[in-house]
This record gives C-alpha cells, sequence and structure tokens, in this order.
C-alpha cells in the first residue's frame, strides 16, 4: 500500500518504455553526466555487439575485414541512437547566462 504522506513517483524511466530516454529526465531537460554516461553506453554497446557479429561474420565467410566494419557500424549506430534520443544536441535554455569564450579581462591578478 502507497503512504499517502510520500509524493508518488511519476514516471521517470525506472522501467517501462513510455519513460523518456535514458539520461533524459521527465521535464525533457538533459541530465548532464546521466545524459553523457548514456550516450557513452550507446556507442561502447554498439561497437560491442557489432564487432562480435563481424567477428562471427569473419569466422564463417573466412575473412579478415568484416570485425572492422561492425566496429565502425557500431560507433555510428550508437551514436545515431543517441542523437535521436536527444542526448547528444546542445540546448539553450532561455534566460541562461554562458561564460565568455577567451582570455579573462583581469590580466594576471591571479598569476601566482
Amino acid at each position: 500500500m502507497r503512504d499517502p504522506k510520500k509524493p508518488s513517483q511519476g514516471n521517470t524511466g525506472n522501467g517501462g518504455s513510455s519513460g523518456p530516454a535514458p539520461g533524459v529526465s521527465g521535464d525533457g531537460t538533459s541530465g548532464g553526466y546521466n545524459a553523457g554516461m548514456a550516450v557513452f553506453s550507446y556507442i561502447i554497446g554498439g561497437i560491442i555487439v557489432w564487432s562480435l557479429i563481424g567477428w562471427g561474420l569473419d569466422y564463417v565467410w573466412g575473412t579478415r575485414w568484416i570485425v572492422l566494419a561492425g566496429a565502425l557500424l557500431g560507433a555510428v549506430g550508437g551514436f545515431y541512437l543517441s542523437h535521436m534520443h536527444g542526448l547528444t544536441s546542445s540546448r539553450n535554455n532561455a534566460g541562461e547566462r554562458h561564460a565568455a569564450s577567451g582570455p579573462s579581462q583581469d590580466g594576471d591578478t591571479n598569476a601566482k
């Protein structure tokens, strides 16, 4: 039975396929570390899976290059999946100030 004093947990992506993509919170913003880990796991997982498929095909057909093609296909496929889930897009939030690029304007005051 659910405790009425505790807030109910909505669909946070823990089980089921109706939640947001891994690494993306319920409100659609990316979760920094979580999004990075999701991208990393998509790419590494794709490389491992497609390399194993290529290795198996190399063994069956007696070739030596399909494993490399499989690794490349897995990396591209993992990046494509992470991009389609919205984990690699750069979002500009309204009202957010970004740090200026380039050298600081204070000179050498912080130099030792």
